[in-house]
């Protein structure tokens, strides 16, 4: 089932320009209800109907999870990408009416943990805040180390600092401040568990530096939704709908396929999830894999595709859908 079946109608009452490159975006239930509880490291699927096409991009809830009178998310501007984050910082203002999905948890805290080690990049600070709120009720315990280009675009640094001083190291890029992984990673008790949400080379740094030092896997967790990139135009047949769609430059092949008014399943549209795993019948190409969901020889046997993130350059491709 896709989380995008079970929506909730909500109005924007807050939008807060925090840096030059993020705002901050409050939802109230437009009924006037509470919202569903979530807990921290939890997303929600924001819909945007930007000219003719319409958008859903996941986006870390932020607020105390157990505060049913509004979520909040943060928004980086990329004026590089396909246009959702530009549509959030440039159409977005209070008082607009808007659709969002029931929050869905790819990123949880394992409460089994004695000790939860965060360590975030940049934007990814925002399912911690989350986490943070959840801990502190449920006295936790957590040590958050957050990497920032700089004091301007440190997103929360204040607040976090403030609140738990001891628990929150910042580092500074333009500083050459940098995480001592290696020492970081090995001096942990027993019973920790490792979380990190950022930029792909941070969440590959991390997982590489913990399997080299002996962490197991279940231990460490991770998190980055992967926005789909633009690229060559081309055709795809759904072979159970029995339809044949065009998928455009700036259009993912999940939004192709919804926009024929063919249901695919999702949670996370970022590649991550693997909800919209998808069978290949048949093609004359090539795949362009970008998820993070396929083994490497599923990704060479040519039958397998996740739509929300991935494309095709060739002649045909026939789906399973």
């Amino acid at each position: 089932m896709s989380a995008g079946t079970n929506k909730i109608a909500v109005t924007v009452t807050d939008v807060v320009q925090l840096n030059e490159l993020v705002k901050r975006f409050r939802f109230e239930r437009s009924d006037g209800g509470p919202l569903p509880t979530f807990s921290g490291g939890a997303h929600t699927v924001v819909e945007m109907q930007d000219g003719d096409v319409h958008r859903l991009n996941p986006y870390s809830l932020m607020s105390n999870p157990m505060d049913q009178s509004a979520y909040t998310i943060s928004v980086r501007r990329d004026d590089q990408g396909r246009g959702g984050s530009l549509f959030m910082h440039e159409r977005v203002k209070p008082g607009d009416a808007m659709t969002i999905s029931y929050p869905v948890n790819l990123f949880s805290l394992d409460l089994r943990a004695r000790k939860h080690l965060m360590i975030a990049g940049g934007i990814g600070i925002t399912p911690f805040l989350a986490q943070i709120k959840q801990l502190d009720v449920m006295n936790g315990r957590f040590e958050l180390h957050y990497a920032c280009r700089s004091e301007a675009l440190g997103s929360y640094v204040d607040e976090l600092t403030a609140t738990h001083p001891n628990n929150v190291h910042i580092y500074y890029d333009d500083q050459q401040q940098a995480i001592d992984l290696e020492n970081l990673l090995d001096g942990q008790p027993l019973g920790t568990h490792i979380y990190v949400c950022g930029p792909k080379g941070m969440i590959n740094w991390v997982r590489g530096k913990a399997a080299e030092l002996g962490w197991p896997r279940e231990a460490v967790h991770y998190e980055e939704f992967l926005a789909p990139q633009s690229g060559k135009p081309f055709e795809v047949k759904l072979a159970v709908s029995n339809k044949v769609v065009q998928v455009g430059e700036h259009q993912s092949l999940l939004e192709a396929i919804e926009a024929a008014g063919v249901d695919a399943p999702y949670l996370c549209r970022g590649g991550a999830c693997g909800q919209c795993e998808t069978d290949v019948i048949g093609y004359d190409g090539k795949f362009l894999h970008r998820d993070h969901w396929l083994e490497d020889d599923q990704r060479a046997s040519g039958k397998k595709i996740m739509p929300c993130v991935s494309r095709f350059e060739g002649k045909t491709l026939v789906l399973d859908r």
